[in-house]
């Protein structure tokens, strides 16, 4: 049987190749370096909309109606309100730190601080309506009415929730923020329903968050264990180290390096992996159930093959991290259940006007 018959009852099918993208990829590439990148809100519209094409939901294609026009825009606005506000503030801030008001300055700092904070949070609400606004399937449109200043506050008092609390309450407020954005979007005539729980991935997470203290603990010991084989093989405490010495130390100080940003990455692939199965999961459309099939060495070498790209092609190879990502979540997804086409109406939700401008302006979106 072959990977083509076995993929075909899949409700998610992503029928792309790197090699048709590559001559859109470059493209891009080469107009957002002579627009100074002006062109990659266009080129980002281009991207999706072959990705979006090229996706097969059931019976029918995923299509992109989205423009870079419309990006762009929200870019701008975004960089008006929000961008060159805080530029200016953050000029007055140098100020009053040159004048020896210090408390004054941090202060400003905090109160910045918490106002991004709120703004990153209607920002990530404002893009997920968005795309479903501009993403059709059958000719129907997803979306909301609501406008994400509610969300906002949310991720405002979540996240504070989990930073005073050392972090510990990071997968509560994480599943919280899944289920209170989704559980307001829709498609079509149909709501999306969230319940995640965070109590299934918290072991997880509890891993990634003691991994680094017991990787720290491990270098105090890997550093008297060397001091330890210095005395015994005579070098006397402030004689200088041979020269065997130093590239011993050398290349066990790079391999411990390599090792502890491997072992930790490999842990927090484990718990995202673990999350994103459990909120897919958690998530539904009318009768539709959702999941997602990734585990966590899936998971790696997908980040892996990432950075492997970049790295190796000099940051060239970047241009198609976004279609990586995406056949790989694609071909991850999963859906049971049935979708009554006929009764399926269209979206009575207001489509926004702009793309995800704050979302960009603030740097916080994934593709």
């Amino acid at each position: 049987m072959t990977d083509e018959t076995r993929a075909e009852p899949r409700a998610f099918r992503f029928r792309g190749t790197w090699q048709d993208y590559a001559p859109i990829a470059f493209t891009n590439l080469l107009l957002t370096i002579v627009t100074l990148g002006i062109y990659s809100f266009w080129g980002r519209a281009r991207t999706r909309r072959y990705l979006w094409s090229r996706t097969i939901f059931i019976d029918d294609r995923l299509e992109w109606t989205g423009t870079g026009l419309e990006l762009f825009v929200g870019y701008i606005l975004a960089f008006l309100f929000f961008v060159l506000p805080f530029g200016i503030i953050n000029l007055v801030l140098q100020g009053v730190l040159m004048r020896g008001h210090q408390g004054a300055a941090a202060l400003l700092v905090g109160v910045l601080y918490l106002i991004a904070l709120f703004l990153i949070g209607v920002a990530r609400f404002r893009a997920l309506r968005y795309r479903l606004s501009r993403t059709l399937w059958h000719g129907i449109r997803g979306g909301s009415d609501r406008q994400g200043v509610a969300y906002g506050w949310s991720w405002f008092w979540r996240s504070l929730v989990a930073t005073l609390t050392a972090y510990l309450m990071m997968p509560w407020s994480m599943a919280r923020l899944w289920n209170e954005r989704w559980n307001t979007m829709s498609f079509g005539s149909l709501h999306f329903r969230s319940d995640a729980r965070w109590q299934p991935v918290f072991g997880r997470f509890m891993l990634f968050y003691l991994a680094p203290v017991v990787l720290f603990f491990a270098i105090l010991a890997m550093i008297a264990i060397g001091i330890g084989a210095g005395m015994m093989a005579g070098i006397k405490p402030g004689a200088p180290p041979p020269a065997g010495a130093i590239v011993t130390f050398a290349l066990l100080g790079i391999a411990f390096y390599l090792v502890f940003f491997g072992v930790l990455g490999v842990i927090a692939a484990a718990f995202f992996s673990a999350f994103f199965r459990e909120a897919v999961g958690a998530t539904s459309l009318g009768d539709l159930e959702f999941g997602f099939e990734a585990r966590t060495m899936d998971w790696v070498k997908l980040f892996v093959g990432n950075y492997a790209l970049v790295i190796f092609t000099f940051g060239v190879g970047y241009i198609f991290v976004p279609y990586r990502n995406w056949a790989f979540f694609i071909r991850h997804l999963a859906a049971y259940g049935s979708v009554a086409i006929d009764t399926l109406t269209q979206s009575q939700t207001r489509a926004p006007g702009q793309g995800e401008g704050l979302l960009d302006a603030f740097d916080v979106g994934a593709f």
